[in-house]
């Protein structure tokens, strides 16, 4: 990071921090509101009372000086402040540090409350991705399309299902091209998280065991995760042809919400002409 990126940092932590203690009035934290107060909200002395810092460092910091705020320093301008989940997460962002009350790397995370219940609710196949790639919930229809996968008991990945399984390739319209896509878009994820063991495991692993990932693998070929169509050799006519979008939720950044919405066969030429009547060669007269 540049020292101008770093400054501008510095700069937005500052403002934000302002105009937060500006809109915390003294009687939420149990402070006298007084006659003689000039500013709205709480005093750069106040809030740094608040938050165990003294009034000169708070200062400092406001201002966008070049001082670097502690993990519990934060925590309490967070709490002292009143500062939404949102809010407290992007503080922590501001003064690039983690917040110590998120979920850590090796925990898994949980699905909102009702995500299971929409993705059971849904008429068309659809999945929920963890950070792994490993299915965190699914519904019916999406049991019925993914064999091998989702229709069995062990918890694989989905790179585990596309590289390691046979019936994967049996499934998968044009495997090759599908594999080689689904690794670039997985590239993305990994490389926000090179530091978690399961990922850099499960790596390891695939390219130890599947030649396909390993040769795929080394391209280093990175893509945006993206919707379209997707064709599967099923037995079911119904379950060939689909739309999929996916959907990253707000909340739980690692979770992907994945829908596939089916695409109806278009009729055929021949069978879209046999139902218009043939003109008559011959003409009445009248």
């Amino acid at each position: 990071m540049n020292a101008a990126t770093v400054a501008g940092q510095r700069k937005a932590l500052g403002e934000f921090l302002r105009r937060q203690r500006a809109k915390l009035q003294p009687a939420a934290v149990g402070l006298p509101t007084g006659l003689r107060r000039r500013t709205p909200g709480l005093r750069r002395e106040e809030l740094a009372a608040l938050s165990g810092m003294s009034a000169t460092w708070y200062s400092w910091v406001e201002q966008g000086r070049p001082v670097s705020l502690s993990v519990g320093a934060l925590a309490r301008l967070a709490m002292a402040l009143r500062l939404s989940r949102a809010e407290r997460a992007y503080l922590f962002e501001l003064a690039g540090r983690r917040d110590p009350s998120e979920a850590s790397e090796d925990e898994e995370p949980r699905l909102p409350q009702g995500l299971e219940r929409i993705v059971t609710a849904l008429p068309m196949p659809a999945y929920v991705l963890d950070r792994s790639w490993r299915a965190v919930a699914w519904n019916p229809p999406a049991k019925k399309l993914f064999v091998g996968w989702l229709d069995q008991p062990q918890r694989k990945s989905l790179l585990e299902y596309i590289f390691l399984e046979p019936a994967a390739k049996r499934l998968i319209s044009d495997w090759e091209n599908r594999a080689r896509r689904i690794l670039a878009e997985f590239r993305v994820d990994f490389a926000r998280h090179m530091d978690d063991a399961d990922l850099r495991a499960q790596v390891a692993e695939l390219t130890q065991r599947s030649a396909a990932f390993a040769r795929i693998w080394e391209e280093h070929a990175v893509l945006g995760r993206e919707g379209g169509e997707r064709s599967f050799n099923h037995s079911d006519p119904g379950f060939r042809r689909f739309e999929q979008t996916g959907f990253t939720l707000a909340s739980h950044p690692d979770l992907k919400l994945m829908v596939l919405t089916p695409i109806s066969a278009s009729p055929t030429k021949g069978a879209a002409s046999a139902g218009k009547a043939k003109p008559s060669g011959r003409r009445r007269s009248g």
